[in-house]
């Protein structure tokens, strides 16, 4: 399909917002990927909300009562459904990924190329492993493609940590 087709726009993200009372401040490294992961959902996504109309939508990712909430919007940003979901499953593979986030870091500085290829093979599964697990938890509410949900786990590590 044509890019910029109306079958296009429908599947498709074009705001983000983060609840910045729930964002956690880490590592310059962090912060950049948590940047970058937003600069890269806008430019490119594949998002659908499940019986609803369809987008262009507008997203606010934030963190109420130890539940992670999408909050999906019209393009005009009127609500049109929250999805609610338990932080609970997350939780471990989150924990993970950051640990051996610091791991590849650290890394970087002082280690040679064998060894931070090894910590990025790993970083990369357990971020697969977080993108499939909110697949799965999105199931029947939100569809998105293997790479969107790789940006969005991105920011939910963001906003997990401080919950």
């Amino acid at each position: 399909m044509p890019a910029g087709s109306t079958e296009d726009k429908a599947r498709r993200i074009v705001d983000v917002v983060l609840d910045e009372d729930s964002v956690a401040r880490r590592t310059p490294e962090v912060e950049h990927e948590r940047a970058v992961a937003l600069f890269d959902l806008i430019e490119e996504n594949d998002f659908s909300l499940v019986g609803s109309q369809p987008g262009p939508y507008r997203l606010r990712i934030g963190i109420f009562e130890q539940r992670l909430v999408f909050d999906v919007r019209n393009e005009t940003d009127e609500k049109l459904r929250d999805i609610v979901l338990s932080l609970t499953p997350f939780r471990k593979v989150v924990k993970d990924y950051f640990l051996i986030c610091e791991s590849y870091y650290a890394a970087i500085k002082k280690l040679g190329p064998s060894q931070i290829e090894a910590l990025d093979m790993g970083r990369r599964g357990l971020h697969n492993e977080g993108s499939e697990l909110l697949r799965e938890r999105l199931d029947g509410k939100i569809e998105v493609d293997h790479d969107t949900a790789r940006r969005l786990f991105t920011l939910i590590c963001a906003l997990h940590i401080k919950s």
